[in-house]
């Protein structure tokens, strides 16, 4: 009903055509997608229902997360392969490959040993053969390898004794490559180390190697033994004690970067490959290296980590995931939430994903109104 003769009731017209345009603007806006820097969660699980989905969904939460932790790893073997160290005694062990060098001395005249008018005799060096033996003088071959200094003088003298029983051996070692170390890299000096008793640890020879280099991030101490291979990040090993094994002859043992990392996207501080920081990061500890959600734009409710499992990895939901690709959603709006998420780990290779706020959008539209209001009342009062 017209008021005074205006067809908008108590509005007048400039008003009316105001109305107009903000339904026409709603109406352009609700068909066109406003731009973004991440999807909203709910468009990225969509169809997550439906018995064709590519992928399945998991909530994390406190009673989920002991469930996933037992699915098989993603991304690399699932724990850095280390043990204990054991010591041995103190003195060296001959291995095949040393030197040794043997002094006779004999103080009998016509001594089948010693030269005529001395009272010693001095072997040329001699390399422990592979059967860990060397030879000597009317003695033939004697083994001695596996024994240390100490124990293979006495071998030594024992066998002389039967021809010269007055006779005394001396016997040095220097350690062969059998019987030492080889760092190839990652150190200030990398090559071959000599180990001088069986207490000598992987600390000890990085200290006479110039130290782990600081120019490696997050580095990875490797260490190669008789066909298999150990790991353990550097800053573990030094921080236990327990961790500093000793080595063996024949080790090798290299210092690399650890190149484990998750991709972080959306709205976050960092959008960008991150590597790990430690052997273990949690939900938690990725949005931390992700420089936390964004205040303005980030759905508290919605940080997704997205994995691919093989196709052998699947299982019953239980012993395994049922599908290859899964999404697993976490809510930082409740305890159960925050909590599973200092629980849950994040694989290397996955992806962490800070969706949007659907508020933002909201917010974005409200914004653009006022804006395109503001605009049109300086154009009608101009």
């Amino acid at each position: 009903m017209a008021i005074d003769g205006n067809p908008w009731g108590v509005l007048d017209v400039r008003t009316g055509r105001r109305f107009a345009g903000f339904i026409a603007i709603l109406v352009l806006l609700s068909a066109c997608s406003l731009p973004r820097g991440a999807a909203v969660d709910r468009e990225i699980l969509v169809g997550k229902d439906a018995r064709s989905s590519q992928f399945a969904v998991v909530e994390v939460t406190r009673d989920t997360t002991p469930i996933v932790s037992q699915w098989p790893a993603t991304g690399w073997s699932g724990e850095y392969r280390w043990f204990e160290a054991r010591r041995g005694p103190a003195s060296g062990i001959i291995r095949p490959g040393d030197t040794v060098k043997i002094v006779i001395w004999d103080n009998q005249e016509n001594s089948l040993i010693a030269a005529a008018g001395t009272k010693q005799t001095e072997l040329p060096p001699m390399e422990v053969g592979a059967a860990g033996e060397v030879f000597l003088p009317y003695m033939g071959k004697i083994k001695i390898s596996g024994m240390t200094q100490e124990g293979a003088r006495d071998r030594l003298q024992s066998a002389m004794s039967e021809i010269a029983p007055s006779a005394q051996v001396q016997l040095a070692v220097r350690p062969g490559h059998n019987n030492a170390v080889d760092v190839v890299s990652g150190v200030g000096q990398p090559g071959s180390v000599p180990l001088p008793d069986r207490n000598t640890t992987i600390l000890s020879v990085f200290a006479k190697t110039g130290g782990i280099s600081s120019q490696l991030r997050n580095p990875l101490v490797r260490l190669h033994r008789g066909g298999n291979t150990y790991e353990i990040r550097a800053d573990a090993l030094v921080a236990d004690a327990g961790k500093n094994v000793t080595l063996r002859g024949g080790d090798k043992v290299a210092v690399v970067e650890d190149d484990r990392s998750f991709t972080a996207f959306g709205a976050s501080g960092r959008e960008e490959i991150i590597y790990f920081q430690k052997e273990y990061m949690t939900a938690m500890d990725a949005i931390s290296a992700m420089g936390g959600l964004s205040d303005n734009r980030a759905n508290p409710r919605g940080v997704l980590v997205l994995r691919e499992y093989a196709k052998d990895q699947l299982g019953d939901g239980t012993t395994g995931p049922q599908k290859k690709k899964m999404v697993f959603t976490i809510n930082l709006t409740t305890a159960d939430g925050l909590f599973a998420a200092r629980n849950f780990h994040v694989n290397p290779e996955d992806t962490v994903v800070a969706t949007e706020s659907p508020v933002t959008a909201v917010e974005t539209v409200f914004d653009l109104i006022g804006s395109l209001v503001g605009l049109q009342n300086r154009i009608e009062d101009d």
